[in-house]
């Protein structure tokens, strides 16, 4: 009992902490350490720390070190190249300014299911969202929900192909690839931008016939201090690309992961490999390998097709690189917390008593994954965790149930993007500095897009994976 009441404890804390703006990088050993101290662990700290937690931590960050960066110097390439602006842009006149909503929606939507960062998503559709929703009178506080739907939901988690990191992490546990159940994806994602949608059209409605308008606002936009991602971004705004060269890194990122996803890797014999590497099981690693490609074409097509025209491409280069590397470590201390609290042995009561939910490994998959996505307030560091400690337990169970490790993976990958974005959710205190918008305007609707659809959507996916399998 104790044991249990040192995991609460710590969870409950680091929960706290990190809404309180303290770094994971410092919480996430001092949290294990609470832990392993009220559990009367004491004299097993030291090789808590360099064993267990440095372990995991420094697994974690030799398996999706390549994603991370890669993916990091991607959002940057697009943003500093003009083809991120160039294709909001094109949505914008595409749609109207009268659809703003639909069109920031869309933006969003397009640019992180083509492999943008969502932070750099934000920091590059902020102004032209904030000058959209001015001239067509919507009130800014609905800025914040428009991009966390078309950036935090559904291409996120449901979309089949996603490159998203959450979208990845459950490849090497379950042995699928970023395509798993592609017809649910697409069912989700149907019900995750349409309810979304439907809020936000009827929130912008009522505001009208209220009379509340945008609102006023200092926006300083001019003479404010810009940190380098907003001077980037505001940079970008005034670069213009052609929109089929615009289009075409997203279309590669797509197309060769599915091209070496479905096609190169299943006809190649890779049996090879484990002459040199007998713990290697490349079935596992593939789709890993599929993405790690298609990130690399599209980043070389963009600094090539760009030749001669980049205002500045080493600091390009340079600040993608080093974009990586506090949200790479930051899920990777997540991941050593994880492993310490599953060493204890409260957590193993825990652990039963999340199994024990549901016979159905998909429902208490579900109910962990949301758990401890919102404890820790990341869904990326949620479904590490919950993977790391839990992953093989589910798997196993899917076995035995006849479940596909397909349908296990969307099912992860969705549930981890339901409760994390409570409001101590980094991603969510990025996004509200970003627009200059507090909690209190902006949450209510942010909350709605990104838990009160995406929850009902992940249910239906788990009643027709098991009704039906992954389709």
């Amino acid at each position: 009992m104790l044991s249990i009441l040192a995991v609460i404890v710590s969870l409950a804390l680091l929960m706290f902490l990190a809404y309180r703006g303290i770094t994971v990088l410092l919480l996430a050993p001092l949290m294990a350490t609470v832990a392993v101290l009220l559990s009367g662990d004491g004299r097993w700290l030291l090789p808590l720390y360099t064993d267990t937690f440095m372990s995991a931590l420094s697994g974690y960050v030799l398996q999706y070190l390549p994603i991370f960066l890669l993916g990091a110097l991607f959002g940057r390439l697009m943003a500093d190249s003009g083809a991120a602006s160039t294709l909001a842009h094109w949505i914008v006149r595409t749609l109207g300014k009268t659809r703003a909503i639909v069109a920031v929606v869309l933006a969003c939507a397009l640019l992180t299911y083509g492999g943008v960062s969502l932070f750099v998503v934000a920091f590059a559709i902020y102004p032209i969202a904030r000058n959209l929703f001015q001239e067509a009178d919507i009130p800014k506080r609905l800025v914040p929900a428009s991009i966390a739907l078309g950036s935090f939901t559904f291409t996120m988690t449901a979309l089949p192909g996603s490159p998203a990191i959450q979208n990845a992490i459950p490849i090497p546990f379950f042995g699928t690839n970023v395509f798993a159940a592609p017809g649910l994806g697409l069912i989700a994602a149907a019900v995750m931008l349409g309810g979304g949608l439907f809020w936000l059209l009827r929130r912008a409605a009522s505001a009208r016939a209220a009379g509340e308008g945008y609102g006023e606002h200092e926006e300083n936009e001019a003479g404010a201090t810009h940190s380098p991602e907003q001077a980037a971004a505001e940079a970008a705004r005034h670069a213009r690309l052609p929109l089929a060269l615009a289009l075409l890194p997203l279309v590669l990122v797509i197309g060769i992961n599915a091209l070496f996803t479905y096609w190169v890797f299943p006809a190649l014999d890779l049996g090879f490999m484990n002459e040199r590497f007998p713990k290697l099981d490349p079935a596992k690693l593939t789709g890993l390998w599929a993405l790690i490609i298609a990130l690399i074409v599209a980043c070389v097509t963009l600094i090539v097709a760009r030749l001669g025209h980049w205002h500045d491409l080493k600091t390009t280069l340079n600040q993608g690189v080093f974009g990586f590397m506090l949200p790479l470590f930051n899920t990777a201390s997540e991941v050593g917390y994880g492993a310490v609290i599953a060493s204890l042995a409260g957590f193993a009561l825990i652990r039963d008593a999340v199994l024990r939910v549901s016979d159905n490994p998909l429902i208490s998959e579900a109910i962990a994954m949301n758990v401890l996505a919102g404890i820790t307030g990341s869904s990326s560091g949620g479904l590490s965790i919950a993977l790391q400690t839990l992953g093989s337990d589910y798997l196993e169970m899917a076995r035995s149930a006849g479940i596909s490790p397909e349908l296990l993976h969307r099912v992860a990958s969705m549930a981890a993007g339901g409760m994390d974005t409570l409001p101590h959710c980094g991603a969510i205190i990025t996004l509200l500095a970003i627009c200059k918008l507090s909690h209190r305007q902006s949450y209510g609707d942010i909350a709605a897009v990104t838990m009160l659809f995406p929850l009902p959507a992940l249910a239906l996916v788990i009643a027709l994976g098991t009704w039906f399998g992954a389709f």
